[in-house]
């Protein structure tokens, strides 16, 4: 097969309501509830509504003078392992639905790599790229007085999310503190800049957690054709934070970066791109296209590429019904939260295509929040190789958990209906409800 792009490749597009993220949620907590048949019914219900959904106005003064209001959103999903925990996100298309969908994903996959949090999520509806510093530094307070006690050290912990950075961290931890002096209020948000109590390795540790993870999956020999990285073709959607590092390690692993996307299009070459004029060439034009010995492709034709690894690292519902035909990749590790359909999932799924789903690919940023969190507590500070160290133990064990679930799944037969899905992602799920609703057996509901 040719390792050139298929010429502009057309999406059909998804069904009307395949991008709903409560309905996706729904139909992955379905396809792992029917694995779970020795589990009272009414226990794995509780585990799929939130504990508390908050909406807020956030109104601000404009740099112009006039008043302007904006709505944010927070879902504390779960708090049976311990706080809330997940990132807040600046978007225009930030939802009470999406959030909803995005906090349940955290629970499920802070019980998964076994960190003592439970699920948020937070977010505010408004274009971060039409807001100056000051207003976003407005939003961000305003947002943070407005939830008050509903965040906290030991209640629920926001984190950096899509559009929000550690600087917004920053504006979060500085408003909280103001509203509770003589506390320890480092540990009240997540991703913070290492002078005000951040950690070693928080910002890389996303991408850093996909390859830690692709890389145990494929020496467990889970990939069919794939037997190692040295050599490996990848292509990456989305070349921000998580693109970004995934794509560097995964070159000093000795793998080919053939292809990456930004919000503008893509650049492909099937030699490899050359990371170091890569970056230099987006840090001086702000996006990859025109750069040097590459060719611009889009991102549709960037899904569609022949490779071993195709990373969607972008937004959610990438891969749909109307492009899932068309992938060619051995492996697909979500760096983004929900970034293929279920429909899709059953596609790739009859084409071979194995899925490393996004609440273990992408667990390695909230691993390394509860690093920061528990030194925080500890008023202490971590190297980073012990940090990435004790990522890579932690991702190693969930990968193995999840691979050994999926193989002990039995085999299907002419009889059963296409209902009991045996995929990665709902081996991954199984696992992580399975754990929730034991703990929450031996809590008990109170009162």
């Amino acid at each position: 097969m040719s390792h050139e792009p298929a010429s502009a490749p057309h999406s059909n597009g998804p069904a009307a309501d395949e991008l709903n993220p409560e309905r996706i949620i729904d139909v992955q907590f379905e396809r792992a509830r029917e694995h779970l048949t020795d589990i009272d019914p009414g226990l794995i219900q509780v585990l799929r509504r939130p504990r508390r959904t908050i909406t807020v106005n956030v109104p601000i003064q404009r740099d112009d003078g006039r008043l302007d209001n904006f709505v944010g959103y927070r879902v504390l999903h779960n708090r049976l392992l311990g706080p809330g925990k997940g990132g807040i996100r600046y978007h225009p298309r930030v939802s009470l639905p999406e959030v909803g969908a995005l906090a349940a994903l955290m629970t499920w996959k802070c019980a998964l790599v076994r960190v003592p949090f439970g699920g948020a999520k937070g977010g505010v509806t408004c274009d971060p790229k039409e807001l100056s510093d000051r207003e976003l530094r407005h939003i961000t307070r305003r947002f943070i007085a407005e939830l008050g006690d509903n965040i906290g050290p030991y209640t629920d912990i926001p984190a950096p999310d899509l559009y929000t950075s550690s600087q917004t961290m920053a504006w979060i931890l500085d408003t909280f503190d103001s509203m509770h002096p003589g506390q320890n209020n480092l540990p009240v948000v997540t991703g913070k800049p290492l002078e005000l109590g951040g950690s070693e390795g928080r910002d890389e540790a996303t991408g850093r957690g996909c390859v830690y993870s692709a890389e145990r999956l494929v020496a467990l020999g889970a990939v069919p054709g794939l037997s190692e990285l040295t050599g490996a073709r990848v292509a990456i959607q989305g070349y921000g934070e998580v693109g970004r590092v995934a794509a560097q390690l995964l070159h000093e692993r000795g793998a080919r970066i053939i292809a990456v996307s930004d919000s503008r299009g893509a650049v492909f070459d099937p030699e490899g791109l050359d990371l170091v004029t890569l970056n230099a060439h987006k840090a001086s034009s702000g996006s990859v296209l025109g750069c040097a010995e590459s060719r611009n492709i889009s991102s549709e034709e960037l899904l569609a590429l022949e490779c071993d690894l195709l990373i969607p690292a972008a937004l959610g519902g990438q891969i749909h019904s109307g492009n899932a035909g068309r992938i060619q990749a051995k492996l697909i590790v979500e760096g983004a939260n929900r970034p293929i359909t279920p429909e899709a999932d059953d596609i790739l799924t009859a084409q071979g295509i194995l899925v490393l789903p996004d609440i273990l690919a992408n667990a390695g940023g909230v691993t390394v929040s509860y690093y920061e969190w528990v030194q925080n507590i500890e008023h202490h500070t971590w190297p980073l190789e012990e940090i990435n160290n004790k990522l890579r133990v932690r991702m190693n064990d969930a990968t193995d958990r999840v691979v050994a679930r999926w193989r002990q799944f039995p085999p299907a037969n002419a009889e059963e209906t296409a209902a009991l899905r045996r995929d990665l992602r709902t081996a991954a799920l199984v696992e992580s409800l399975e754990r929730l609703a034991r703990v929450l057996q031996q809590r008990g509901i109170w009162p």
